[in-house]
């Protein structure tokens, strides 16, 4: 059986495009409050768990004896658009463990802002590691490796300490093996697991409460959500959904997006985790349907649902700026 639609892009008043996907809501104690689609099935959830990734980071003492800012734990959790200001702090991060940006092995790509990539062309520059959008953990994951004594070098494979500690971080907070055969690589080279979106909703409840973490993991959790609350550029950037949706919430609220049409996010006051996956990997569907999900569940006042009613439908404009249609999320 084919998974729901979860949104529909429409050009005048006819849908043209429909995306499929498979969607969860669950709280910390593991109840379902809501689901549509096949959420057994494993998937990658890529970026969409940085904030269980950064875990260990704060957790092992690391991210205190480097004196890690709010701001810079916020990056360890990102994916973040390359903008000046993302690239400093990466380097900033890796000078306070006296580490220089040529230890990042996360690769170089130009920014996702195109303001940030026009820029660095006509300064005759190419990117580097630091501009990235997973530099801010790839940061966290040498200052983590510094931190416990370890010689960072080839902390993106498996067998590394670095690896080892997220790896166990994943497992407990989702409930879920992180197993060898499902297994891959992911762009940022670390190794990314498929595991059901049933288990990162839960995972995600656990990390928007606390609950069933132990006091130390929940702490870290609590210290990691209110960074990203306090400075949501940080997580993404000028214009992007994750920052925008936190700017308006802020600790009511705390999502992350992953690669191919994944997200996932928690609504602490409620305790519920959410887990959503697009069948055909469209970001901009993934977005609507994590937009409505919040809308669905989480209590707003009249300022906050209009403020967050463009969040749930987005325009559509052509190279004129006519608007032509929308992204919405379907009813499901």
């Amino acid at each position: 059986m084919d998974n729901p639609i979860l949104a529909e892009v429409t050009r005048g008043s006819t849908v043209e495009s429909r995306h499929r996907g498979a969607a969860i809501v669950m709280d910390a104690d593991g109840a379902v409050v809501f689901s549509a689609g096949d959420v057994e099935r494993p998937v990658f959830p890529r970026s969409a768990v940085k904030a269980i990734q950064a875990l260990p980071l704060l957790e092992s003492g690391a991210a205190d004896r480097y004196g890690l800012t709010e701001a810079e734990i916020a990056l360890a959790v990102s994916s973040h658009s390359g903008e000046p200001l993302h690239a400093e702090t990466s380097a900033a991060m890796l000078a306070k463990a006296g580490r220089e940006p040529g230890c990042l092995e996360c690769g170089a790509h130009w920014p996702t802002n195109e303001k940030a990539a026009r820029a660095l062309a006509r300064a005759g520059r190419e990117p580097t590691a630091l501009n990235n959008n997973c530099s801010g953990k790839h940061a966290g994951f040498v200052c983590l490796s510094c931190g416990i004594d370890e010689d960072p070098a080839g902390y993106i494979r498996a067998e590394h300490a670095v690896q080892k500690a997220v790896r166990g971080a994943l497992e407990e907070v989702t409930g879920a093996a992180h197993s060898r055969e499902l297994m891959g690589t992911d762009g940022c080279s670390i190794p990314t697991y498929a595991v059901p979106l049933k288990a990162l909703a839960l995972g995600f409840a656990r990390l928007g409460t606390g609950h069933s973490l132990g006091p130390e993991r929940a702490k870290a959790a609590a210290r990691i959500r209110q960074a990203a609350a306090a400075h949501p550029f940080m997580v993404a950037g000028t214009g992007r959904f994750d920052t925008r949706a936190m700017e308006l919430l802020r600790e009511r609220i705390f999502i992350k997006t992953g690669a191919e049409g994944v997200y996932c996010g928690a609504l602490p006051e409620l305790g519920y985790g959410i887990a959503l996956k697009c069948d055909d990997g469209a970001g901009r569907a993934a977005e609507v349907a994590m937009a409505s999900l919040i809308a669905r569940f989480l209590p707003m006042d009249e300022a906050e649902i209009a403020a967050f009613a463009p969040l749930r439908e987005s325009v559509m404009t052509n190279w004129n700026g006519i608007e032509v249609g929308r992204v919405r999320a379907a009813r499901v």
